[in-house]
């Protein structure tokens, strides 16, 4: 049995800003927020056209799954609003590589997606012999943190993967982030 190593030395959210730097994502890192079952921090963006229209015809973000759904039927595609936000990466921070696998791996179809594990994890078999094989491909960054909250780069992702195009649930990821980032006083640059 493989016990994971003790609490990590910040707050994940501290953990997922250093990890966006150090991936060069140049977003704002939303707090830890629950899509897809999985605990991820997403690192994004605001779209300042597609927002100025949300906010002059009034559509505030759509959260409900089924409605954001009916944006993709082709009847209706019309009607559908730009998506308001960029999401430039997910990022997931655990204590075990198993968990932060399970966090991210999902967000890899549509976006860069990494995990964050403490350093004392990576010192192990299990990591070397089970962890990079599996996070190799899938195409997630693996980064390790110290006890300093210094962040590095253990196994970088693959830029060349195909990415999969914008669907109903992707869409929806992209609300849930939009209401977000409204919710976070945090704006990056050159969006008013």
């Amino acid at each position: 049995r493989v016990v994971p190593p003790g609490p990590l030395p910040a707050s994940t959210l501290d953990i997922a800003k250093e990890t966006a730097a150090v991936l060069g994502k140049d977003g704002v890192v939303l707090p830890q927020m629950r899509l897809l079952g999985r605990k991820v921090h997403v690192v994004a963006r605001l779209r300042p056209d597609a927002h100025a229209e949300r906010i002059a015809t009034g559509m505030p973000p759509v959260i409900d799954r089924a409605s954001v759904s009916t944006w993709t039927w082709p009847e209706l595609a019309h009607e559908a609003p730009a998506p308001a936000a960029e999401i430039l990466g997910v990022i997931g921070v655990a204590r075990h590589w198993r968990t932060g696998l399970a966090w991210a791996v999902p967000f890899a179809r549509y976006y860069d997606a990494a995990m964050v594990l403490p350093d004392t994890a990576m010192l192990t078999h299990d990591y070397v012999n089970n962890c990079l094989p599996r996070a190799r491909a899938y195409g997630l960054d693996v980064l390790s943190v110290d006890d300093n909250t210094l962040v590095r780069r253990d196994l970088p992702g693959r830029p060349e993967r195909v990415m999969m195009a914008d669907d109903a649930l992707s869409r929806w990821m992209n609300e849930m982030v939009y209401e977000q980032l409204l919710a976070v006083d945090e704006v990056p640059a050159g969006v008013d």
